[in-house]
């Protein structure tokens, strides 16, 4: 039976074989050399022999992986890597290793995977379930004393265009299974190697296409220098690392989903940042949110020191204590340290001018492969210290999560808008926090309406949200009326509170509120009943806006009253739709299209049997105004924000669900404007782009320009357009600040600055754009700029001479000039309109109370003119 086995050309194909795996799983090169001179001292008569040691050596080393470079065939810096292939490793070393999970949590608005992978001891990963439940029950004070396993989540490029990221992910995951895996007996490690592959993939393809071989160091080259939108944001040009609380992106909420099943102990965002500047890791700057604690502060500079000990061995720079504060609530450092986590950034030189290398204005080569050594060292340092630390991470997680120290005990909401307070649920329920409904009666505490102690009536229809739970701390981050800044220098917005981004009237209590659970009411579901004369229905919500946009795609006409009415003993506000039989007389089957459309968008609608009504204006006066199929159009590419213009898109299609035309700068000289009702103006700068002229001659002839932002700059203070600049209410003192110490002047500049502040402004609410709203309005204001009152026009949003500063920092000279400016207004110009919006109401989609004004913009601000 052996005869066959010891021929002499069987056993050197055996041979070989073996050595070729013992190659691929990466055994020493002595033990290869051993093994071959044993074989020669043998003889081929004990080849068989020989290669049953080689195969139980194999097996004794147990299993192996390749290294990302020998995997993908190319040394890691010496290119990008696209996301599939990503992925190909990730998948390889979850199937090649069994102490490795790999797992898909989402997928991208382009189809591109999103996923994680799990890394720890056999041990450990045979009851992974049983540590992640454990590790929960700390959240509420339950526990289980054994449990010591300390959970690091490392999330990599956020930003698509800082690529080393997720370059280095896969570096990192390699060494803690193969060198560093001792760190994992104790240690659940979660790598995310990237969240924006969208816009990751949009750089690496961009950089293979035009990269020089061998690549060009020189900055002013091609490679460094990206075209617009760039690689940072996602599909719909949003910054995902601004977007974790708000959660308005597909990758956002797949992420928070697989998040909040486990709430890790640290999580680290690994970064990119210009390509001069040193490594930054922990500690952070100032400002710290107060429901940081004082571990979480002190660990982070633990975890910081621990990098220093192999950045200081290798004479890296980095710097910690600046720029990079925790206090804005939507960032991957500070959404999990509300959350009880070790939150931290870190930020490697680079960036998208990075490429594969770049002689940077430190006269250095900065290249790639520094880039992944540098952020492969901070996460494997991150790893080793929570290792060394397993136990008392989860002692102190488990009291981050008592919340009696916090001031207010409960928020109650009144639910004058059942579609607000739906959009605020939705909300709540992706960040896991409970709510409850109210019993009747008087709740009393800080009213945000006023800014004062006041009391609201209260019934089962409002929403209590009480601090008493395991999500207490996040929901005072983004609940508080004005929160607390220990440093006036911030990286980003400093107010945010939900109460006033949503436009709901709010208690905050002192005491706690008792609450049941909250019931929601189901809508009645629209009949035909016969034929009706007309179909109304309300307009307060971005949900009526979503109703009228599909009555519109669905070729039905639409009105709407410009006065309050009232029909059949119901009233209804200015704005209110009515689709009347008269204008759809061609319409087959027109009452059952109507019902279908209302019921398809959770709409209650009246059947209205009569033209006349009991009070207010009759169906066929001339203040019932049709609403046009409007072609609407936004500006794209060179001179506009790629965020401004992500934020105009990304509303079209995912929350008005309405057709929109993008339009590149390079070509807008020669679109035809008769072909388009409505043009859109992102934030941006337009100077070399729009012929105000032609511009103007469109807008009398019946078009709507809708500006925002930055954008007003075109119109502002030319003699053919009403707009002007808010004259200096402060003359500048030149020589005082001429006199300002150096290591003064960040300070002094910001008293004219204003970091995303709220304010309380008044509305005309009987002008169209203000259709839907109260006689007051609060914004949130980015930027200092101010704007005069429309000497002709409608000044429908403003800030009167008592306007203050709700919530957020503003400069002192900054707020001089706030009162007596313009917010929102229309310019009549001919037949047409330019509608200013001095304020973005569409901000990072989180500030829901304005997105009504721009809808009103588009179908409500002209829309009844026909143009030639």
């Amino acid at each position: 039976m052996f005869k066959k086995y010891r021929s002499r050309r069987f056993l050197e194909k055996k041979y070989e074989f073996a050595l070729t795996v013992l190659r691929k799983n990466k055994l020493k090169k002595e033990c290869l050399n051993l093994i071959r001179t044993n074989t020669q001292i043998m003889k081929l008569k004990n080849c068989f022999f020989a290669i049953l040691c080689i195969f139980f050596i194999v097996r004794a080393q147990g299993q192996s992986v390749q290294s990302p470079s020998d995997f993908l065939g190319y040394e890691l810096g010496t290119r990008f890597t696209r996301h599939h292939k990503v992925v190909d490793y990730f998948k390889y070393v979850s199937k090649s290793l069994s102490n490795v999970k790999f797992e898909k949590y989402g997928e991208t608005n382009e189809f591109r995977p999103l996923f994680l992978t799990y890394l720890s001891s056999q041990k450990n990963i045979d009851r992974l379930d049983e540590i992640r439940k454990n590790n929960l029950q700390q959240t509420n004070n339950k526990t289980n004393a054994s449990e010591n396993i300390a959970i690091v989540w490392l999330s990599y490029n956020v930003h698509g265009n800082e690529a080393s990221a997720t370059e280095s992910a896969m570096k990192t995951l390699y060494e803690l299974v193969t060198s560093k895996k001792e760190w994992l007996d104790n240690t659940v490690v979660i790598v995310d190697p990237c969240l924006n592959p969208d816009g990751r993939d949009r750089y690496v393809n961009w950089y293979n296409q035009v990269k020089s071989s061998p690549y060009d160091i020189d900055k002013m080259a091609i490679e460094h220098n990206e075209p617009w939108p760039r690689g940072r944001p996602n599909h719909y040009l949003f910054d995902l690392n601004r977007d974790w609380a708000w959660a308005s992106q597909e990758e956002t909420k797949a992420r928070l989903k697989v998040y909040h099943r486990w709430l890790p102990h640290i999580h680290v965002d690994f970064h990119e940042q210009g390509m001069n500047a040193p490594y930054y890791f922990a500690p952070a700057a100032e400002p710290f949110h107060e429901v940081i604690t004082d571990w979480q502060r002190d660990f982070q500079t633990q975890i910081g020191k621990n990098h220093i000990k192999y950045f200081d061995k290798e004479g890296w720079l980095y710097f910690t204590k600046e720029h990079f504060d925790l206090f804005y609530p939507s960032y991957g450092d500070t959404y999990p340290t509300y959350l009880g986590a070790i939150g931290m950034t870190y930020e490697q030189a680079g960036g998208g001018a990075g490429g594969l290398g770049v002689f940077n204005n430190e006269d250095e080569i900065l290249t790639l492969k520094n880039r992944i050594k540098h952020h492969t060292v901070s996460g494997l340092s991150t790893v080793e210290i929570a290792s060394q630390n397993a136990g008392k991470l989860n002692a102190e997680f488990k009291k981050f999560f008592n919340n009696e120290t916090l001031k207010y005990k409960s928020y109650v909401l009144k639910n004058d808008n059942s579609d607000k307070i739906s959009k605020l649920k939705a909300l709540l329920d992706t960040h896991h926090i409970s709510y409850g409904s109210c019993n009747k009666g008087t709740v009393k505490g800080y009213d945000y309406s006023s800014q004062k102690e006041g009391k609201m009536e209260v019934d089962k229809n409002d929403l209590v949200i009480n601090t008493n739970q395991p999500k207490g701390k996040m929901i005072k981050a983004l609940f508080e009326p004005n929160a607390k800044l220990s440093d006036s220098l911030t990286y980003d917005i400093t107010a945010w509170s939900l109460p006033y981004a949503h436009g709901i009237k709010t208690i905050a209590s002192k005491t706690k509120v008792a609450m049941s659970d909250f019931s929601t009411s189901v809508k009645t579901k629209t009949k035909v009943e016969g034929k009706a004369y007309a179909y109304l229905s309300k307009w307060n919500s971005i949900n009526d806006a979503k109703f009228l946009s599909a009555l519109i795609k669905n070729n039905i006409r639409v009105r709407f009253s410009e006065k309050d009415f009232k029909i059949s003993g119901k009233k209804f506000s200015r704005g209110s739709l009515i689709i009347l039989r008269a204008d759809n007389q061609e319409m087959e089957g027109f009452d059952a299209k109507v019902v279908a459309i209302a019921n398809n968008s959770d709409r209650t609608i009246t059947p209205a049997f009569t033209g006349f009504v009991e009070l207010g204006k009759d169906f066929g006066s001339n203040t019932v105004k049709p609403i046009n199929k409007q072609k609407v159009a936004v500006l794209t590419g060179d001179s506009v924000s790629s965020l401004g213009m992500g934020e105009v898109w990304h509303f079209f299609e995912k929350e008005l669900e309405y057709p929109l035309l993008r339009i590149d700068t390079r070509t807008f000289s020669r679109v035809d404007l008769q072909k388009i009702d409505v043009l859109i103006l992102p934030n941006g700068t337009y100077k070399k782009v729009i012929d105000t002229k032609k511009l103007k001659s469109w807008v009398q002839r019946g078009g709507t320009v809708i500006a925002i932002g930055h954008a007003l700059k075109v119109f502002a203070n030319k003699k053919e357009f009403a707009l002007k600049t808010k004259k200096k209410a402060v003359k500048k003192d030149s020589l005082s600040e001429s006199l300002t110490p150096y290591n003064m002047r960040e300070r002094k500049n910001i008293e004219n600055l204003i970091t995303g502040s709220i304010f309380e402004s008044k509305v005309d609410i009987t002008h169209p754009l203000a259709f839907g709203y109260n006689n007051s309005y609060f914004s949130l204001k980015l930027t200092s700029e101010a704007y005069a009152f429309l000497p002709k026009g409608s000044n429908v949003a403003y800030f009167n001479s008592t306007s203050k500063n709700v919530a957020g920092f503003a400069g002192n000279k900054a707020l001089k000039k706030v009162p007596e400016s313009l917010l929102f207004g229309e310019e009549r110009v001919g037949r047409g309109s330019i509608v200013y919006m001095v304020d973005n109401p569409l901000f990072r989609s989180f500030w829901e109370n304005g997105k009504l004004f721009f809808v009103n913009a588009v179908f409500m601000v002209n829309s009844d003119e026909l143009r030639n």
